[in-house]
């Protein structure tokens, strides 16, 4: 295991953070503590309360994970574009460290951003609104698998665009849709039986379903399916990868 390369790229990962501390950390956060304000604390006065919980502490799962999302997938996908977009990939794929390595440090940094994020976010809902956390080391644990998994979702989008705004395709008009119909702002259970079922085919729920669990020990669908979900989906995101590097899809044009 090449530590030194991996703590080189993690390192240069983690710095590209500090440099644009606005846009990376304060601005999801800012947009965030909108939500909280405007639906939590606004809104959420006025509506009755989702499986005896407050609306606003109802949604802080749904919006941290939210920002989860689509920053997991930015970080990542940013992160390993840049080096494709200006040559530094060759020196890269020259250089002594293997796929695995190189993953893990672009991967981690991504992951690791966006798990800082979460937190900021957690801890920055509490000033709008009151809300528990019934299982924490399950909070955390869903927290982390869902950095990890949309941090090489992102990987992957970064190594299959070709240019900056192909970046922006998926997380805006594939994932933020599906995040917002995915239970963030409401329980499945208050639609119709047939757009229950709909609903059911979107991923996005049983992430955000999973992790309000960890919060409430309520949810639309079992804890178990959720992690299954989840895990289903890294395997998937390892697999593409694994064959990105096998073939060279992308990075040896």
């Amino acid at each position: 295991m090449n530590f030194y390369a991996i703590r080189a790229i993690y390192l240069f990962e983690m710095a590209r953070t500090v440099r644009t501390l606005m846009q990376s950390i304060a601005s999801p956060v800012l947009s965030t503590s909108l939500y909280f304000i405007v639906f939590g604390s606004a809104i959420g006065s006025k509506m009755v309360e989702i499986d005896g919980i407050s609306y606003g502490a109802y949604i802080v799962p749904g919006l941290i994970m939210l920002s989860l999302l689509s920053e997991s997938i930015s970080n990542a996908s940013f992160g390993i574009h840049m080096p494709r977009f200006t040559g530094a990939i060759y020196e890269i794929l020259a250089a002594p460290i293997s796929a695995f390595e190189t993953v893990l440090a672009f991967v981690g940094a991504a992951a690791t951003k966006s798990l800082v994020l979460g937190l900021i976010i957690l801890a920055t809902a509490r000033l709008f609104v009151d809300y528990s956390i019934a299982h924490p080391l399950l909070m955390l644990l869903f927290l982390v698998l869902t950095s990890v998994t949309f941090s090489l979702l992102g990987f992957i989008i970064g190594v299959w665009a070709d240019g900056f705004e192909k970046l922006q395709i998926i997380p805006l008009m594939i994932i933020t849709p599906l995040t917002f119909l995915g239970g963030t702002f409401y329980s499945i259970s208050m639609l119709p039986p047939f757009w229950q079922t709909v609903t059911l085919f979107n991923p996005v729920v049983y992430l955000v379903s999973g992790f309000r669990w960890a919060f409430y020990e309520q949810s639309d669908v079992s804890i178990w399916v959720s992690f299954g979900m989840i895990t289903l989906f890294l395997v998937v995101c390892m697999c593409t990868v694994a064959w990105i590097f096998k073939t060279g899809y992308r990075l040896k044009d």
